[in-house]
Protein backbone atom coordinates (compact mmCIF):
# COMPACT_ATOMS: atom_id res chain seq x y z
CA UNK A 1 0.00 0.00 0.00
CA UNK A 2 1.35 3.42 -0.96
CA UNK A 3 1.43 6.21 1.60
CA UNK A 4 -0.96 8.25 -0.56
CA UNK A 5 -3.93 6.40 -2.05
CA UNK A 6 -6.63 7.46 -4.47
CA UNK A 7 -10.38 7.30 -4.02
CA UNK A 8 -10.51 4.72 -6.80
CA UNK A 9 -7.98 2.53 -5.00
CA UNK A 10 -9.91 2.74 -1.75
CA UNK A 11 -13.21 1.93 -3.44
CA UNK A 12 -11.65 -1.20 -4.90
CA UNK A 13 -10.08 -2.28 -1.58
CA UNK A 14 -13.14 -1.77 0.62
CA UNK A 15 -14.18 -4.96 2.35
CA UNK A 16 -10.64 -6.35 2.67
CA UNK A 17 -10.32 -8.02 6.07
CA UNK A 18 -7.14 -6.14 7.05
CA UNK A 19 -8.25 -2.71 5.81
CA UNK A 20 -9.26 -0.07 8.35
CA UNK A 21 -10.67 3.29 7.24
CA UNK A 22 -10.42 6.20 9.68
CA UNK A 23 -12.05 9.62 9.71
CA UNK A 24 -9.44 11.83 11.40
CA UNK A 25 -11.19 15.17 10.96
CA UNK A 26 -10.66 17.93 13.49
CA UNK A 27 -11.55 21.59 13.06
CA UNK A 28 -10.22 24.86 14.42
CA UNK A 29 -12.55 26.54 16.93
CA UNK A 30 -13.37 29.41 14.58
CA UNK A 31 -14.71 26.94 12.00
CA UNK A 32 -17.68 26.26 14.33
CA UNK A 33 -17.87 22.65 13.17
CA UNK A 34 -18.20 19.43 15.17
CA UNK A 35 -16.17 16.68 13.52
CA UNK A 36 -17.84 13.84 15.40
CA UNK A 37 -21.35 15.04 14.57
CA UNK A 38 -20.37 15.38 10.91
CA UNK A 39 -18.86 11.90 10.94
CA UNK A 40 -22.06 10.40 12.32
CA UNK A 41 -24.08 12.20 9.66
CA UNK A 42 -21.94 11.07 6.70
CA UNK A 43 -18.72 9.08 6.45
CA UNK A 44 -17.03 6.62 4.12
CA UNK A 45 -18.63 3.21 4.73
CA UNK A 46 -16.74 1.22 7.36
CA UNK A 47 -14.83 4.22 8.68
CA UNK A 48 -14.31 4.70 12.41
CA UNK A 49 -13.85 8.12 14.00
CA UNK A 50 -10.48 8.99 15.50
CA UNK A 51 -10.93 11.73 18.10
CA UNK A 52 -7.74 13.76 17.75
CA UNK A 53 -8.88 16.02 20.56
CA UNK A 54 -8.63 13.06 22.92
CA UNK A 55 -5.26 11.86 21.58
CA UNK A 56 -3.22 14.27 23.68
CA UNK A 57 -1.22 14.28 26.88
CA UNK A 58 -3.79 15.74 29.26
CA UNK A 59 -1.07 16.52 31.82
CA UNK A 60 1.13 18.54 29.45
CA UNK A 61 1.28 22.34 29.89
CA UNK A 62 0.94 22.91 26.12
CA UNK A 63 -2.27 22.15 24.23
CA UNK A 64 -2.34 19.32 21.69
CA UNK A 65 0.80 17.62 23.03
CA UNK A 66 1.39 14.07 21.81
CA UNK A 67 -0.08 11.42 24.14
CA UNK A 68 1.90 8.71 25.94
CA UNK A 69 2.40 5.56 23.86
CA UNK A 70 0.22 3.48 26.19
CA UNK A 71 -2.73 5.87 25.86
CA UNK A 72 -2.40 5.93 22.10
CA UNK A 73 -2.26 2.14 21.86
CA UNK A 74 -5.31 1.80 24.08
CA UNK A 75 -7.33 4.20 21.93
CA UNK A 76 -6.29 2.42 18.72
CA UNK A 77 -7.27 -0.96 20.14
CA UNK A 78 -10.70 0.39 21.04
CA UNK A 79 -11.14 1.61 17.45
CA UNK A 80 -10.26 -1.81 16.07
CA UNK A 81 -6.88 -0.72 14.73
CA UNK A 82 -4.16 -3.20 15.53
CA UNK A 83 -0.89 -4.77 14.55
CA UNK A 84 -1.09 -5.84 10.93
CA UNK A 85 -3.89 -3.45 9.95
CA UNK A 86 -3.68 -1.46 6.74
CA UNK A 87 -4.93 1.94 7.84
CA UNK A 88 -6.29 4.57 5.44
CA UNK A 89 -6.89 8.02 6.93
CA UNK A 90 -9.00 10.85 5.61
CA UNK A 91 -10.37 14.15 6.81
CA UNK A 92 -12.70 16.97 5.80
CA UNK A 93 -10.75 19.69 7.56
CA UNK A 94 -9.22 22.92 6.29
CA UNK A 95 -6.09 22.11 8.31
CA UNK A 96 -5.67 18.60 6.82
CA UNK A 97 -5.70 16.74 10.12
CA UNK A 98 -5.29 13.29 8.55
CA UNK A 99 -1.58 14.15 8.43
CA UNK A 100 -1.49 14.54 12.23
CA UNK A 101 -3.09 11.10 12.57
CA UNK A 102 -0.58 9.69 10.06
CA UNK A 103 2.35 11.13 12.03
CA UNK A 104 1.09 9.70 15.32
CA UNK A 105 0.44 6.25 13.90
CA UNK A 106 3.93 6.11 12.39
CA UNK A 107 5.49 7.52 15.58
CA UNK A 108 3.70 4.92 17.67
CA UNK A 109 4.66 1.93 15.58
CA UNK A 110 2.05 1.36 12.86
CA UNK A 111 3.66 0.13 9.64
CA UNK A 112 1.03 0.38 6.90
CA UNK A 113 -0.59 3.81 7.03
CA UNK A 114 -1.89 5.89 4.14
CA UNK A 115 -3.75 9.14 3.54
CA UNK A 116 -6.66 9.31 1.12
CA UNK A 117 -5.75 11.92 -1.48
CA UNK A 118 -8.42 14.60 -1.60
CA UNK A 119 -10.12 13.32 1.55
CA UNK A 120 -13.85 13.16 2.08
CA UNK A 121 -14.47 16.13 -0.23
CA UNK A 122 -13.13 14.26 -3.25
CA UNK A 123 -15.00 11.08 -2.27
CA UNK A 124 -18.26 13.05 -2.09
CA UNK A 125 -17.58 14.98 -5.30
CA UNK A 126 -17.28 11.70 -7.16
CA UNK A 127 -20.66 10.55 -5.87
CA UNK A 128 -19.25 7.60 -3.96
CA UNK A 129 -21.32 5.92 -1.22
CA UNK A 130 -21.63 7.32 2.30
CA UNK A 131 -22.82 5.83 5.58
CA UNK A 132 -24.28 7.34 8.74
CA UNK A 133 -24.20 6.40 12.41
CA UNK A 134 -21.23 4.98 14.31
CA UNK A 135 -19.08 2.09 13.06
CA UNK A 136 -17.81 -0.34 15.68
CA UNK A 137 -15.04 -2.83 14.98
CA UNK A 138 -13.76 -5.72 17.02
CA UNK A 139 -10.86 -4.72 19.24
CA UNK A 140 -7.42 -5.71 18.03
CA UNK A 141 -4.08 -5.72 19.84
CA UNK A 142 -1.95 -2.63 19.21
CA UNK A 143 1.59 -2.84 20.57
CA UNK A 144 2.60 0.26 22.55
CA UNK A 145 5.83 1.64 21.08
CA UNK A 146 7.24 5.03 20.14
CA UNK A 147 10.21 6.54 18.31
CA UNK A 148 11.54 9.50 20.32
CA UNK A 149 13.94 10.43 17.50
CA UNK A 150 10.95 11.79 15.58
CA UNK A 151 10.07 14.48 18.15
CA UNK A 152 11.91 17.62 19.26
CA UNK A 153 11.44 19.61 22.48
CA UNK A 154 11.73 23.34 23.01
CA UNK A 155 15.20 22.77 24.46
CA UNK A 156 16.23 20.84 21.34
CA UNK A 157 15.04 23.62 19.06
CA UNK A 158 16.66 26.29 21.21
CA UNK A 159 20.06 24.59 21.07
CA UNK A 160 19.70 24.11 17.31
CA UNK A 161 19.51 27.88 16.72
CA UNK A 162 23.26 28.11 17.22
CA UNK A 163 24.23 24.72 15.80
CA UNK A 164 21.91 24.81 12.76
CA UNK A 165 22.28 21.04 12.54
CA UNK A 166 18.64 20.77 11.50
CA UNK A 167 16.51 23.05 9.32
CA UNK A 168 13.35 24.20 11.09
CA UNK A 169 10.47 24.57 8.63
CA UNK A 170 7.30 26.39 9.73
CA UNK A 171 3.95 25.42 8.15
CA UNK A 172 2.02 28.54 9.21
CA UNK A 173 0.89 31.16 6.74
CA UNK A 174 3.45 33.70 5.59
CA UNK A 175 1.94 36.57 7.60
CA UNK A 176 2.04 34.72 10.89
CA UNK A 177 5.58 33.48 10.22
CA UNK A 178 6.79 36.96 9.29
CA UNK A 179 5.09 38.51 12.30
CA UNK A 180 2.96 40.87 10.22
CA UNK A 181 -0.21 39.00 11.29
CA UNK A 182 -1.09 38.59 14.96
CA UNK A 183 -1.28 35.08 16.37
CA UNK A 184 -4.90 33.98 16.77
CA UNK A 185 -4.23 32.65 20.27
CA UNK A 186 -4.18 35.18 23.13
CA UNK A 187 -0.88 35.94 24.86
CA UNK A 188 1.19 34.42 22.02
CA UNK A 189 3.88 36.58 20.44
CA UNK A 190 4.15 37.12 16.69
CA UNK A 191 7.04 36.00 14.52
CA UNK A 192 9.06 32.84 14.06
CA UNK A 193 11.92 30.77 15.44
CA UNK A 194 15.17 32.48 14.40
CA UNK A 195 16.69 30.80 11.36
CA UNK A 196 13.51 28.94 10.45
CA UNK A 197 12.11 28.63 6.95
CA UNK A 198 8.49 29.08 5.89
CA UNK A 199 6.56 26.62 3.75
CA UNK A 200 2.82 27.15 4.34
CA UNK A 201 1.17 23.74 4.39
CA UNK A 202 -1.25 24.91 1.71
CA UNK A 203 1.69 25.10 -0.73
CA UNK A 204 1.68 21.29 -0.99
CA UNK A 205 -1.88 21.06 -2.34
CA UNK A 206 -3.57 21.61 -5.65
CA UNK A 207 -6.75 23.65 -5.96
CA UNK A 208 -8.93 20.52 -5.67
CA UNK A 209 -7.42 19.54 -2.32
CA UNK A 210 -5.24 16.74 -3.64
CA UNK A 211 -1.48 16.75 -3.13
CA UNK A 212 0.79 18.18 -5.77
CA UNK A 213 2.99 15.66 -7.55
CA UNK A 214 6.50 15.04 -6.26
CA UNK A 215 7.96 17.70 -8.51
CA UNK A 216 5.55 20.30 -7.12
CA UNK A 217 6.15 19.29 -3.51
CA UNK A 218 9.91 19.36 -3.99
CA UNK A 219 9.71 22.79 -5.58
CA UNK A 220 7.71 24.18 -2.62
CA UNK A 221 10.53 23.27 -0.25
CA UNK A 222 13.44 24.20 -2.47
CA UNK A 223 11.96 27.59 -3.40
CA UNK A 224 11.82 28.37 0.35
CA UNK A 225 15.57 27.73 0.58
CA UNK A 226 15.50 24.27 2.12
CA UNK A 227 18.30 21.81 1.38
CA UNK A 228 16.55 18.45 1.05
CA UNK A 229 19.83 16.65 1.70
CA UNK A 230 19.86 17.94 5.29
CA UNK A 231 17.65 16.99 8.30
CA UNK A 232 14.42 18.88 8.90
CA UNK A 233 12.30 19.72 11.94
CA UNK A 234 8.74 20.79 11.16
CA UNK A 235 6.75 23.28 13.23
CA UNK A 236 3.47 25.21 12.97
CA UNK A 237 0.94 26.67 15.40
CA UNK A 238 0.19 23.62 17.54
CA UNK A 239 1.79 20.62 15.85
CA UNK A 240 -0.97 19.78 13.34
CA UNK A 241 -0.15 21.32 9.96
CA UNK A 242 3.54 20.67 10.64
CA UNK A 243 2.60 17.04 10.04
CA UNK A 244 1.48 17.95 6.51
CA UNK A 245 5.05 19.05 5.78
CA UNK A 246 6.39 15.84 7.33
CA UNK A 247 4.06 13.80 5.12
CA UNK A 248 5.03 15.76 2.02
CA UNK A 249 8.70 15.14 2.73
CA UNK A 250 7.89 11.45 3.28
CA UNK A 251 6.35 11.34 -0.20
CA UNK A 252 9.70 12.58 -1.50
CA UNK A 253 11.44 9.68 0.27
CA UNK A 254 12.82 11.96 2.98
CA UNK A 255 12.34 10.55 6.47
CA UNK A 256 15.09 12.33 8.47
CA UNK A 257 12.30 14.58 9.67
CA UNK A 258 11.19 15.32 13.23
CA UNK A 259 8.28 17.30 14.69
CA UNK A 260 8.56 20.16 17.16
CA UNK A 261 5.36 19.19 18.88
CA UNK A 262 5.02 22.29 21.09
CA UNK A 263 5.42 24.46 18.00
CA UNK A 264 4.61 28.17 18.15
CA UNK A 265 2.00 27.73 20.89
CA UNK A 266 4.83 26.80 23.23
CA UNK A 267 7.57 28.96 21.73
CA UNK A 268 5.51 32.12 21.32
CA UNK A 269 4.10 31.92 24.85
CA UNK A 270 7.54 31.85 26.47
CA UNK A 271 8.98 35.36 26.91
CA UNK A 272 12.47 33.85 27.23
CA UNK A 273 12.62 32.31 23.74
CA UNK A 274 14.16 34.38 20.93
CA UNK A 275 11.75 35.45 18.20
CA UNK A 276 12.38 36.83 14.74
CA UNK A 277 10.23 38.83 12.34
CA UNK A 278 10.58 39.69 8.69
CA UNK A 279 10.04 43.20 7.35
CA UNK A 280 7.96 43.07 4.13
CA UNK A 281 9.99 43.85 1.03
Amino acid sequence: MDSLVTTEWLANEMGASDLRIVDASKHLPDAHRDARVEYEAAHIPGAVFMDLGDLVDSHAPVENTLPPAEKFASRMQALGLGDGSRIVLYDDSAVKTAARAWFMLKLFGAHQVAILDGGLAKWKAEGRPLASGVERLRQRHYTAWSDPKKVRSKADVLSNIERQAEQVVDARGAGRWAGTDADPRPHIASGHIPGSFNVPYTALYQADGTFKDKTGIKAAFEQAGIDLARPVVTSCGSGVTACVLAFGLHLLGKDDVALYDGSWTEWGADPATPKATKVPA
